[in-house]
Formats: C-alpha cells, structure tokens, sequence
C-alpha cells in the first residue's frame, strides 16, 4: 500500500474507531487504483454517516451505488457472499475518494438506504434494486427505473437469461402490445481472438503507487 492511501486508510479507521466502531468491523484494501473499506451492513449507515460529517474525511458526494453479483466472478468462493452493495464517494474539500463494500445476504439482499445522508442515492439505488433486485430499506421511491413495469426478474443477475424471459410485440387482433415467452435461442458468445493490451503493463508493474503530483501511475 503506497503512503498515500496507507495515510488516507489510517485516517478513515482512527475516525471510525474514535467513533466506537472497533477496528476489526473495518477492512480496507486498496484495489483498482483506489482505497476500499469493507463494513457490516449493520454498521453502513453509521459508517457513512462518519465519512460524511467528519471534517477530516468530509466525503460529502455521492459519485455512485451500484450491485455487484459474484457467483460467477473467478475465484468467486473467496467473496464473503454472492451480492455487496458498493458506494463510491468523493470529498470536494479534501480531494479524496473512497470506496465502501457492503455484504448482503444471497437469499434475500438487503440494506439500509443511504438517500438520507446522500440524497444523490436516490435513482442510483432504484438502478440496483432493478438491475440486481438488492433491496434498500428505507428508500422512498424503491420502483423500477430502466426496466418495464411488468418486468419479471433482475437482468444483471449472473442467472438471468441474456435472451431475457418474454418478448413483447403489437398484436394486430388484439390491437395492443403482448407479451410472450421468449422464442430466441440462447447463444453463449466466445470470443475467438484475445489479445495482450499492453497500454497499462507500466502502470501495473508500478503497482499503483502514486507520482509526486498525487495522481496514480
């Protein structure tokens, strides 16, 4: 861990810890160029309320929620849990980011809403809960917001079928729009050619240390 995300990670956990959240309820890795903290569900709205408010941290911008669905990632068994949900946040003032991963249950995904400390969070989640069918209690709007009104099932799941599980088309007897089961065939795409990109082996070899102007190499 270079020095600047070892002083950005030691900051966030004498905070959280300062606060009466013990130390080992809070990992934090660094991973694709960025420092991650991983809470118990329980503990996420305290969590960000933290990094919010704190003025050492002061994360007081949303960038984005998303789902994450790991039963089919490489090495998937390594994961705590099938689904986490992931916020990705910024602090204007002091120039840092940071990103919180939290487990969710597999049977029935579910966690508090953020939208009261971010109220950015509010359409991100609903694209969660459509995509990945994460659940954010609390929310006050949790409706479809890509998908149709009707539509059965969450089209990111690893298990969702790419050809979907109707299809929909005008009726010229009916005169409307009906729905149908789904007549194409499924096609698992290979891909027949894979080449190196080597464009990012320099920074790789690095290994995500940062030059003397802050940014990442």
């Amino acid at each position: 861990m270079s020095q600047y995300y070892s002083e950005l990670s030691n900051t966030v956990t004498r905070v959280l810890v300062a606060e009466g959240l013990v130390e080992a309820e809070i990992k934090a890795l660094v991973a694709l160029g960025e420092l991650t903290i991983e809470v118990k569900k329980e503990n996420l709205l305290q969590v960000c309320q933290i990094l919010r408010d704190d003025q050492d941290l002061a994360f007081d911008t949303i960038i984005d929620v998303c789902g994450v669905d790991y039963s089919h990632y490489e090495g998937a068994k390594k994961y705590a849990s099938r689904y986490a949900s992931v916020y990705h946040l910024l602090s204007v003032k002091n120039n840092h980011r940071i990103r919180v991963r939290t487990w969710l249950d597999d049977d029935f995904p579910m966690v508090d809403s953020v939208v009261p400390i971010w109220s950015g969070a509010n359409w991100f989640e609903r694209e969660a809960f459509d995509l990945f069918g994460i659940l954010y209690s609390g929310h006050p709007d949790l409706r479809r917001i890509l998908t149709d009104y009707g539509f059965i099932g969450h089209p990111l799941r690893k298990d969702f079928p790419l050809v979907g599980q109707v299809e929909m088309r005008y009726d010229a007897n009916k005169q409307r729009v009906i729905y149908e089961p789904v007549t194409i065939e499924e096609r698992i795409n290979i891909p027949r050619i894979i080449r190196d990109d080597n464009r990012y082996a320099e920074r790789l070899s690095n290994n995500g240390q940062r030059d003397d102007q802050g940014e990442s190499v």
